[in-house]
């Protein structure tokens, strides 16, 4: 089938770890996939023990009846029912057996009325058996022929998906491009299967249009997007309610593709699909938002469509729907409702002594606005969020501010601590009257599904409020007091929270203290005028290390020895220079004795130099550069290439264990106070 017959897939993947949706829960999920123009439903849960642990093991006539229902109440909202199979924890892939039994399994899901199928390789050890390492030259290798082998079984399904191990660029090594796995894949692996991807990683903050030409190069298709950015199943104290964003509507005439895996809880994830829905209509010249604010590429604007998402989920909460199912519609209660059991209260009139018959406030898409920026995205809290940390940072460090001067002669800086303490105080108070409407809402499904998460976020509020109102020279509710010998709610996380403690590295990923905007790194090759800031990096890196040897590699970045055509290249930020990597394909032509045995050479002919600075927390940037300056020393018919640098710089030994790259060599006649690692090309 040509690409151009294919339809592009969007829908939703229950691919999380945890407790699978119900089979109600699905059919919902069609409805609402329909109404909003989605096409896809890949199922895929982790804990379904006949997708994963039992996959061998055939559906029984209960569960096979579960499925047809499902596989048809799909096909009645047109919806595209994928169904997903992950036989890598143990499959034995030269073993004609099991793949025998992986083709049973999925001829009996076929007689259930499926016609799309995946096969799933995600998260499972890479090394193969003893059988498999002498049927296969690779895991790849494997892996594609199984998968071919059973699309072909078959018959060639209009759409079969393939997840490969490396499904993310955080994985592939030492890059997207020169991935051995992954050109393995794009080059063996049927045309007419398609190839999932979550991106730069597995939750990815963004997805550029680049990223996705880079892999659909090396696939020789474009991918399916499997997003993981609304997916919570890693953390169960985090929700995310924020809107699709950071993925350019320029990608989807370059993809085949995008399925959201969005929070374990069903009710939540309103948001998550309907933004997603939004963005795919976004390039079809439907516009469902304005064409002003934030700019996602053509007409999608994040902001509008999650108001306009919040505003139709808006309506669901005024629906009364149990546990056990009933429903009844907002403007009917049940003291309206014949058909139901008379309240409590019915015929009850207060006197006028007695206190009044309580009155539930109306949840209003203000409330809901603000339980999606108090439970945002991954990599970014919503704007409230940002700024009550932001305040109350403010507040804890001019809290010196707080009781000084007396109140008819305050100074400026008091009058701005109190101002702020109350701004601060009337926010605290918009959580916790979010928190009291959603629980007094009629649909008790969604607020089940809701209520740890705004229970946890309330207690924590009401936390901050009282301190800052102990900072302010009041008296807070005894219960709210912090003091050495708190009520359990006054410190967080369980064990987990202590170990945390413990650790060195706590807070090092505080969205607040750490702001999560991605760096944006440029590599770019090295020129005449970049020597200032090179040399300047080089001096940096190397003050701690005795100069007691000349190194080839301080030769080639200094200008005495210059690098081979194309392995010159430069790491650049938006505050300049952060690193560079400079090569030479034949070290001997720059050494003037017999500086390393032949042995060595003969295998390891190139030489390189490489620093980084230590800014630069993301490997991925630094595997980029490098990587590239490896393709160059491939092509110039180089065998392989080793990096040397002193035995006592510690940083450097370290840095470059990290990448995966380079292994240290061992041969006779090595200096003893040089360490020498290498790579073969």
């Amino acid at each position: 089938m040509s690409e151009k017959s294919k339809i592009f897939l969007s829908g939703v993947v229950e691919g999380f770890y945890g407790r699978p949706w119900t089979m109600n829960q699905r059919k919902e999920l069609f409805r609402r996939e329909q109404k909003w123009g989605l096409n896809t439903y890949l199922y895929a849960p982790k804990d379904d023990y006949k997708h994963r642990m039992y996959w061998r093991d055939l559906y029984s006539l209960e569960e096979a009846d579960q499925l047809i229902t499902l596989i048809s109440a799909a096909k009645e909202c047109n919806v595209e029912f994928i169904y997903a199979i992950s036989p890598g924890l143990d499959i034995t892939f030269s073993n004609p057996k099991e793949v025998s039994a992986l083709k049973r399994k999925l001829s009996q899901v076929s007689e259930f009325g499926c016609r799309s199928f995946a096969l799933l390789f995600d998260d499972i050890e890479t090394e193969m058996c003893p059988a498999d390492k002498e049927a296969f030259g690779s895991f790849a290798d494997a892996q594609v022929s199984v998968t071919n082998e059973v699309f072909q079984h078959l018959k060639e399904p209009q759409v079969f998906l393939f997840c490969p191990t490396d499904y993310c660029a955080a994985f592939c090594t030492p890059s997207v491009q020169l991935s051995k796995y992954l050109n393995t894949v794009g080059e063996k692996l049927n045309l007419g299967i398609d190839v999932l991807w979550t991106g730069p990683k597995v939750v990815s903050n963004d997805i550029s249009v680049a990223s996705i030409e880079e892999v659909s190069a090396v696939l020789r298709r474009p991918p399916v997007i499997w997003d993981n950015i609304h997916a919570n199943d890693y953390d169960p104290q985090r929700l995310f309610l924020g809107p699709f964003k950071n993925r350019p509507t320029e990608l989807i005439p370059k993809l085949r593709g995008v399925l959201t895996n969005p929070n374990c809880e069903f009710e939540p994830n309103f948001v998550a699909v309907h933004t997603l829905a939004t963005w795919c209509k976004s390039s079809s010249g439907q516009k469902d938002v304005s064409m002003d604010g934030e700019d996602q590429g053509s007409d999608y604007i994040p902001h509008d469509a999650l108001r306009l998402a919040l505003t139709e989920w808006l309506i669901e909460f005024g629906k009364a729907d149990q546990p056990d199912g009933s429903r009844s519609r907002s403007g009917r209660s049940k003291r309206e409702s014949s058909e139901e059991e008379p309240m409590q209260t019915d015929g009850y009139v207060p006197g006028p002594k007695d206190n009044p018959l309580y009155s539930a406030e109306p949840l209003t898409l203000e409330d809901l606005n603000l339980l999606s920026e108090l439970f945002y995205l991954p990599y970014e809290h919503g704007p409230t969020a940002v700024t009550m940390l932001k305040e109350l940072h403010w507040l804890r460090d001019n809290s010196d501010a707080a009781t000084t001067g007396d109140i008819t002669t305050e100074c400026e800086r008091v009058k701005e601590w109190r101002q702020r303490a109350v701004r601060f105080d009337e926010m605290c108070a918009a959580v916790v009257q979010m928190f009291n409407r959603l629980s007094n809402v009629p649909n008790r499904l969604i607020l089940y599904d809701l209520y740890n998460y705004i229970c946890d976020i309330k207690s924590g509020v009401l936390l901050a409020r009282a301190f800052v109102k102990t900072l302010g020279g009041g008296t807070p509710h005894t219960a709210m007091i912090i003091n050495d010998d708190p009520e359990p709610w006054g410190f967080r996380g369980g064990l987990s929270g202590e170990f945390q403690r413990l650790l060195p590295c706590h807070g090092n990923r505080d969205l607040f203290r750490i702001p999560p905007a991605t760096r944006m790194y440029t590599i770019r090759p090295n020129t005449a005028e970049d020597r200032p800031e090179v040399m300047k990096l080089f001096k940096e890196m190397n003050t701690e290390t005795q100069q007691t040897v000349e190194l080839i590699g301080d030769r080639l970045v200094q200008g005495d020895v210059h690098p081979t055509q194309n392995c010159s290249l430069i790491l650049e930020d938006s505050s300049g220079i952060c690193g560079y990597v400079f090569a030479l394909s034949d070290a001997k032509t720059a050494m003037t004795k017999a500086q390393y045995p032949e042995a060595m050479l003969s295998d390891y002919p190139s030489v390189m130099t490489v620093q980084i600075h230590p800014k630069v927390p993301d490997p991925t940037a630094t595997k980029r550069l490098i990587g590239q300056v490896l393709s160059s020393l491939r092509e110039s018919g180089s065998k392989g290439v080793y990096i040397e640098f002193r035995s006592n710089d510690r940083r450097m030994m370290d840095f470059l264990k990290t990448l995966n790259f380079f292994q240290v060599l061992r041969f006779e006649g090595l200096p003893a106070n040089l360490v020498v690692m290498g790579t073969k090309l």
